[in-house]
Parts: structure tokens; C-alpha cells; sequence
């Protein structure tokens, strides 16, 4: 039997696909399965996929019902007691599953366990920042506290126990974007995180992304569900106040004012700096005109996105 199953969801990733797969044969660890879902891509994603001879590989094609759905079929079709995800633009370091399975032979008694990621641009590649110290050494986190820069816990870069499916629930299909957010929010709740700060994955930035789609702020993850659980737990209310933030930015660029306000007065001002205070009052124009500098920046390795 499988120790990893490895979930990936496929659509219209045919320019990425083949070195995704081949990040994840080039393992030092090779007790794996592969679970490749290809949420009804009409592009020539099959065709790279149906390349590999593999018997580990276990490939499925569906109709298009979004990622959600497509890494809840994956999960329910997963053999083994430790699950992971890979999205089929991104790249796996050859020793990702080996220090996860270090990590979950050390500490039997934790779930979730994490590994930092870097980011690669058009033109550069630099390491993800989190607000916890950076060492390889594997430290017990709280999803909340050490979230508050990049979250510690990335799709493409992290470890479940399958058990824990049951209690949290799995991907929300309701929405569309940030849904990945949205699980890992109720995860936190419950569990802590066994984090290494040694960079295992890479984050492919494509501008297609469907995560940067504005026509689908509407579908992002419903704050309301925890509303009330916020009122007592500070740490959930800093990280749902910069996921509204982020929101309202989105929804100013796409002129949706109703949107706007809705966010905006979920956020306690007094909490997320002047900085970000100064950027909600700026007319679309004007954070267009930053954001963009903020993408050069990105591509030369500057700095870290004021809009998350």
C-alpha cells in the first residue's frame, strides 16, 4: 500500500503538466500513488499525462465542476492514510515526500505537517515570507499566528491524515476561488501544524490563474461561517480581516462598490496598519498603477504583495 496519495487537479494545463508529474516520479521517497483528475480540460492536458508509463498513476477524467470538486473526487479515491496536493502548474523539490515522511515518523501524533515554498516569476525565482522564525528544523505552528504574511500552509506543499477530512469537511465546491484559504481556516481551528521552513516546492506564477479572475469575487470564501467564532479568537479575525482586505481591493478595481463596503466594514482598521488604511481609500486608478509596480517588483525578487 501507498504511504502518499498524491492528488492532482488538472485543467488546461498543458504547457505545465509534464514537469509537475515528473517532480513528483523524481521523488527520493517513492511510496506514492498518483491521482490525477482532469476536470474536463479542453486543451492537450490528457495527451502530456497519457506520456508517462506509470502503474502508480491513476488518471480520471470528468466534466468541468471546478478544483473544488476535483480535489474532493481525488480524496475520496485516495488508498493511502496520508494525502497530499499538487496543482498541475507547480513543482515539487526531489525531497519533499522524504522529509514530510520524516516529519510524520518523528511526530506520529500530529496531522498536518507543511514545508516552505518559493515563487517563480517570469524572471525570478525568491523564497515565500512567513511570520515565523525560518530554520529546517520542523516546528509546531499555529495556522493563524503564522499566517499573518504567507500562509503556512500552501496547497501544493503540505500533508494531511486523511482523518482529518472527516471533522473539518473537505473543499468547499461553493467557492470558486480561495477555497483552499477557506479549509485550511477551519483546519486551524482545530489542529496545529508540524512546519519546516526547508523551501520543498515551487509556486509557478501564470497569469491565467483562475484565483486572479475578478468576475469571481461573488464565489470567494464565505466569511459568514465564521462570524461568530471570530468574535473570541483574535488570531482567526487577523487573518479574516486581511483576506477582506484583499477582497475589498478586488472588489474596488472591478467598480463594485456594494462588494467594497461590504468587506470593508467587516475589518477592524485599527488592527490592520496605516498601510493597508491608506490603500483602501485609494481610487482604482491609482492601485492599478501600484499593483503593477508591485508585480515588477515581484518579478525582480522585491518585496511581497501589499494586497494579499
Amino acid at each position: 500500500m501507498s504511504f502518499f496519495s498524491i492528488i492532482i487537479p488538472l485543467y488546461n494545463k498543458e504547457d505545465f503538466i509534464e514537469n509537475t508529474i515528473q517532480s513528483v516520479l523524481d521523488q527520493n521517497f517513492q511510496g506514492f500513488e498518483i491521482i490525477i483528475v482532469n476536470d474536463g480540460s479542453t486543451d492537450k492536458s490528457e495527451e502530456k499525462v497519457f506520456q508517462f508509463n506509470d502503474s502508480r498513476i491513476h488518471y480520471f477524467s470528468k466534466k468541468n465542476e471546478g478544483v473544488s470538486i476535483a480535489r474532493n473526487f481525488g480524496i475520496d479515491k485516495a488508498k493511502a492514510n496520508f494525502i497530499t496536493f499538487l496543482d498541475a502548474d507547480d513543482y515539487w523539490y526531489p525531497d519533499f515526500l522524504a522529509v514530510m515522511h520524516q516529519g510524520i515518523n518523528d511526530f506520529p501524533n500530529q496531522k498536518i505537517f507543511s514545508g516552505a515554498i518559493e515563487i517563480e516569476t517570469s524572471r525570478k525565482r525568491f523564497p515565500a515570507q512567513y511570520s515565523v522564525t525560518i530554520t529546517n528544523d520542523f516546528q509546531l505552528v499555529n495556522y493563524f499566528k503564522a499566517s499573518q504574511k504567507e500562509s503556512i500552509i500552501w496547497t501544493s506543499c503540505a500533508v494531511f491524515h486523511k482523518s482529518i477530512f472527516e471533522e473539518t469537511g473537505n473543499f468547499d465546491p461553493q467557492i470558486k476561488s480561495n477555497q483552499d484559504t477557506d479549509l485550511w481556516i477551519r483546519i486551524g481551528l482545530v489542529y496545529p501544524i508540524l512546519f519546516s521552513g526547508k523551501i520543498l516546492a515551487r509556486y509557478i506564477y501564470d497569469k491565467n490563474s483562475l484565483s486572479r479572475n475578478n468576475n469571481l469575487l461573488n464565489a470567494k470564501m464565505n466569511l459568514l461561517k465564521f462570524i461568530e467564532i471570530e468574535k473570541t479568537n483574535q488570531d482567526l479575525k487577523n487573518i479574516l480581516d486581511l483576506n477582506r482586505f484583499s477582497l475589498a481591493i478586488k472588489s474596488k478595481l472591478n467598480s463594485d462598490k456594494i462588494l467594497f463596503n461590504y468587506y470593508y466594514r467587516g475589518i477592524d482598521l485599527k488592527k490592520i496598519g496605516i498601510k493597508k488604511r491608506f490603500l483602501l481609500l485609494l481610487p482604482p486608478y491609482l492601485l492599478r498603477f501600484l499593483i503593477q509596480l508591485k508585480l515588477t517588483l515581484a518579478n525582480l525578487g522585491l518585496g511581497s504583495s501589499v494586497f494579499k
